[in-house]
């Protein structure tokens, strides 16, 4: 609301005096009226001799708190078994007290909430969470076969921090852990499991991080169901292992982490192998493998005998003598094959001289015959084709000789 035009404003050199400034907090604070409050209770303080309780009314989610100032009689008819860490619901109008400079609520009605409507109010985000994907199961991711380092978020020198750490170096005893102990119920837990969350997520050396309690009450799981928490899990770079309770307790941060574990001692056995199996593993691995290796060359060996009964490799000199029989046989058999082609060839060659001399011109002149030719070689073959006086060369079949044309 605006302030009325009337009201004089402040400056460097006209300043309001406190009480003017306290008496517009006073205002602006008593505009807002009565209000539904829900938080829980962090710390009740009754004074003797006076009606008056004080609260100290705490955000789960969150490290803020307000006081609240009620009556015994408020506080008896609608609280009367109210302690520390209780979930409330109380009607109170916001007062700014001047003379302290502190503002508290001012409570007329209280309403511890029962363990319903806290399982009301569970189921309620439950749905939430689940219909905006943090309990999705394709984003859970896989914890490493043998992590380097295990962040352990846990109570101080409790039965779960006992069970982790016992079962797991029972299990690899060269397993290394960052343990940070913080509250795990009552209305400082939440802030301080974030907390503890932040330092192990930022540290490169954490491979996994297990958040672990022991069993409790409804109320005393109840951090570990807190809609920061969830949301900080999922938010985590590390994956993250849930070991709060039993096995039937199941608050919300099971359904968010990457890992739930039934109890503390169910995760130790999840976040490291057991070191006796690995050995008894990999003990039968090298029995098999040598069992396959000896097999291997048993079967060689065998094949190669087999290839050595072979008559072959028994007795390697009868093939030999057998392969240069043959050899022997097939050389005397292209050496008659050569010599047959070469009489035949011989015998041809014989008649095709036989031949050729037959038809020789030369054996036609050794019969008495003559061959005329002009000078120019040309051979006469009538008798117009000289004239007289030319001169002739007359082949006989021993030497030659020239002549001259008469006339007839």
């Amino acid at each position: 609301m605006n302030e009325p035009e009337s009201a004089p404003r402040s400056s460097a050199d006209e300043p309001w005096p406190v009480r003017v400034v306290s008496q517009k907090i006073t205002a602006w604070i008593s505009r807002l009226g009565w209000v539904w409050v829900d938080g829980q209770v962090a710390q009740i303080s009754r004074r003797p001799g006076s009606n008056v309780v004080f609260l100290t009314l705490r955000d789960p989610s969150a490290d803020l708190s307000l006081t609240v100032t009620t009556s015994h009689d408020v506080l008896h008819a609608g609280a009367p078994e109210l302690a520390e860490g209780a979930r409330v619901t109380l009607h109170a109008k916001p007062e700014f007290y001047p003379g302290r400079g502190t503002l508290s609520l001012r409570a007329d009605e209280i309403r511890q909430v029962g363990i319903g409507e806290l399982l009301a109010r569970l189921e309620k985000l439950k749905r939430l969470l689940a219909a905006e994907g943090l309990f999705a199961r394709e984003r859970k991711r896989r914890l490493p076969f043998l992590p380097g380092r295990v962040g352990l978020i846990t109570g101080r020198a409790s039965a779960a921090e006992r069970d982790v750490l016992m079962n797991s170096r029972r299990r690899w005893p060269s397993v290394d852990f960052r343990v940070i102990n913080v509250p795990v119920q009552g209305p400082t837990a939440v802030a301080q499991i974030i907390d503890a969350l932040k330092v192990l997520d930022g540290d490169d050396t954490i491979d996994v991080i297990v958040i672990a309690r022991g069993g409790g009450s409804v109320e005393d799981l109840l951090p570990f169901s807190d809609e920061a928490l969830c949301r900080a899990v999922f938010a985590a770079r590390t994956p993250v292992v849930s070991a709060i309770g039993h096995e039937t307790d199941a608050p919300l941060l099971d359904y968010v982490a990457d890992l739930r574990a039934s109890t503390p001692t169910d995760a130790a056995k999840r976040i490291v192998p057991d070191l006796a199996d690995e050995q008894r593993l990999i003990a039968q691995a090298r029995g098999r493998l040598d069992r396959a290796v000896l097999g291997l060359i048993d079967r060689e060996r065998h094949r190669i005998e087999a290839w050595q009964s072979r008559p072959v490799l028994a007795r390697p000199e009868a093939l030999i003598g057998q392969r240069g029989a043959e050899v022997t046989a097939l050389r005397d058999r292209a050496a008659r094959n050569l010599e047959h082609r070469i009489r035949r060839a011989d015998d041809a060659l014989e008649h095709t001289v036989a031949r050729l001399r037959a038809l020789s011109p030369a054996k036609t002149l050794e019969r008495g015959y003559a061959i005329v030719q002009r000078p120019d070689g040309r051979v006469v073959r009538a008798a117009d084709e000289v004239a007289a006086d030319d001169i002739l060369r007359v082949r006989l079949a021993d030497g030659e000789l020239r002549a001259a044309v008469m006339e007839s």
